[in-house]
This record gives structure tokens, C-alpha cells and sequence, in this order.
């Protein structure tokens, strides 16, 4: 997304951290509903599309109200493409990894992204990145280690659910912070309602096309699972494109965090499992990293713009 606002849009600092934090408990409650699907014998590629289903509808009605689609224009389809594909890959890995591992482990994990982005900055976009940041990252990796517990899952020769569920959630991290750099190019040139409503769009074709292979007959309660899914899956989305419109990056993603609050709350609640003593552990340094990191990019933000400004 756009790191910052446009000018024309009034800041709201509180009303952006709400939106943030209300986008955090609507993406557990999702994952929950992920998990319910999952266990009621629904193909992951139908999630994924109902996932997607519910929310074009709703970008579309939101263009009409501002001047039709042509608002969606764009000259960079190629890259909107790939953005896509990557990720509905993510969104893959994300869902599988919650299906496999306790809400509370997998969240953890997916918290390393900030790590990974800051090296997938550096490698790819030539960022440079000072002591400070490397040393958050390495703090970070420690506390993705622990909740890992690579020594169990090599003793374990990654087998069974736990093991797949931690790799699965580990390649959602990474695929995920390779989409934060490709989003960081595109919102160059455009607008982050822009960006979401390609990759809406543009995920529905494989989706569609798979979805007769693997749809089955459902019953009243599972399309409230499902419809119930794409419209939580609306509202993380437009939340978090509401919260950066209100007010800068570095006011909202400190909120992310919240979702392992969250994460750990519906897991003892909608299941009986709470964190391993591991993840525990690990979280805080992951959770310390990722606001260093965030605070670090505030800081250097504020002295480029005094600089601009001198």
C-alpha cells in the first residue's frame, strides 16, 4: 500500500488505528471461519474463491459512487498480474498454514513478515538498510527460530501436521513480504483501491476455473461459512485501506500485533488450544523486532521530509 496519504484526504490518527484494529480482529475471526470450513470437508481453492467473490462486488459498488470503473484505469496490467498471482499464493500458504497449526503459532509466524521485507528491500530494491535494522532482523529471526523449534521438527523429519502447517506458515511469511515489495512498487503509480481491485479481479480467473473441479453440494450451514468468510475477508480489506488513507503506516501497522491478542483468544475459545510454551517465548522478540522496525522507517520518514523541506 501507499506509505502515505493523499493530500486531499483528512488525517485522522484514531480513526485510522480503529480501522486498523478492527481489520485485526475481523482477519482472526476470518481464520476461524477458515478452520471451521476446513474441517467441514470444503476444498481450500472454494475458500479462496468465495474469499475473493464477496469483495469485487463491493469494489465495483464503491467505484460507481465515485465516477465508474474508469477509475480502476491502469497502464501496468503485466504487473498487476504477477501482484496477483503471488498473491493468491500467499493467501494459500496463509489459509494452509492456519489449517494446520493452532491459530495463536501460525499468527506468530506470519508477524515475521516486517523481517523478511526488510531483507527482500535491501536485495531487491537496493534500500539501505543501517546496523539498527540488521540487529532487529537478527532479533527477529531468534524469536521465529524458537517458535519454529527447528530441532523438534528435524527430530520429527517435518512429518505430520505440525511440521507441514510450520513450513506452510513460514513460505506465507516469506510470500508475503515479497508482496509487500511488489505492492511498494506498484503504489508508485497507483492508488491502493486500485491495487485491490486488480488483484480481486484478476485472482478470480484460476479460482473460477478451478472451482468446478473441486466444488461440492453444501448445506445451509456451510454457505454461511463461506459467504460468512468473503464478507469478513471485505472487511479486513477495506479496514486496511481506510486505516492508511487516515493516517500514515507507521501510526497503523503497529496494530498488526494485535492479532495475536486475538489469535490467542479464539483459539482457546473457538478450539480448546492455547500457544506452545515456544511460541511464548519467541513472540515477544518477534513482536520487538517488527516495532523497532516500524519506528526506525517513521524516524528515517521524518528526516527525509525535513531534508525536502530545508
Amino acid at each position: 500500500m501507499s506509505t502515505a496519504p493523499s493530500p486531499e484526504v483528512p488525517q485522522h490518527y484514531l480513526g485510522g488505528i480503529a480501522l486498523r484494529l478492527l481489520a485485526m480482529l475481523s482477519l482472526s475471526l476470518m481464520f476461524v471461519l477458515v478452520k471451521r470450513i476446513d474441517a467441514a470437508g470444503i476444498h481450500i481453492v472454494e475458500s479462496l474463491f468465495w474469499r475473493q467473490a464477496i469483495v469485487l462486488p463491493m469494489l465495483v459498488g464503491w467505484a460507481l459512487t465515485r465516477g465508474g470503473l474508469a477509475i480502476y484505469r491502469t497502464h501496468r496490467i503485466g504487473t498487476h498480474a504477477r501482484r496477483a498471482m503471488m498473491g493468491l499464493t500467499g493467501m494459500a500458504l496463509n489459509f494452509g498454514g492456519m489449517i494446520f497449526l493452532p491459530m495463536a503459532e501460525a499468527t506468530t509466524i506470519n508477524l515475521s513478515v516486517p523481517i523478511f521485507a526488510v531483507i527482500f528491500a535491501a536485495l531487491f530494491l537496493g534500500e539501505p538498510t543501517g546496523w539498527q535494522r540488521w540487529s532487529a532482523v537478527l532479533v527477529g529471526f531468534l524469536g521465529v527460530l524458537l517458535v519454529l523449534n527447528p530441532t523438534t521438527l528435524i527430530a520429527q523429519g517435518f512429518t505430520g501436521h505440525h511440521g507441514l502447517g510450520t513450513l506452510i506458515a513460514l513460505g506465507g511469511a516469506v510470500m508475503t513480504a515479497l508482496i509487500t515489495i511488489q505492492v511498494r512498487d506498484l503504489a508508485r503509480t497507483e492508488s491502493p483501491m486500485t491495487i485491490v481491485f486488480w488483484f480481486s479481479l484478476i485472482s478470480m480467473l484460476p479460482l473460477g476455473l478451478a472451482l468446478p473441479f473441486v466444488m461440492t453440494a453444501h448445506g445451509a450451514g456451510e454457505w454461511a461459512l463461506l459467504i460468512g468468510l468473503g464478507l469478513l475477508g471485505a472487511v479486513v480489506q477495506l479496514s486496511l485501506t481506510g486505516a492508511l488513507r487516515l493516517a500514515p503506516v507507521a501510526v497503523v501497522t503497529p496494530m498488526d500485533y494485535s492479532s495475536l491478542l486475538w489469535s490467542i483468544a479464539c483459539g482457546w475459545f473457538f478450539f480448546g488450544t492455547l500457544p506452545a510454551e515456544t511460541t511464548w517465548v519467541g513472540a515477544p522478540l518477534i513482536v520487538a523486532s517488527g516495532l523497532f522496525i516500524a519506528w526506525r522507517e517513521h524516524r528515517l520518514h521524518i528526516e527525509r521530509m525535513k531534508d525536502i523541506t530545508a
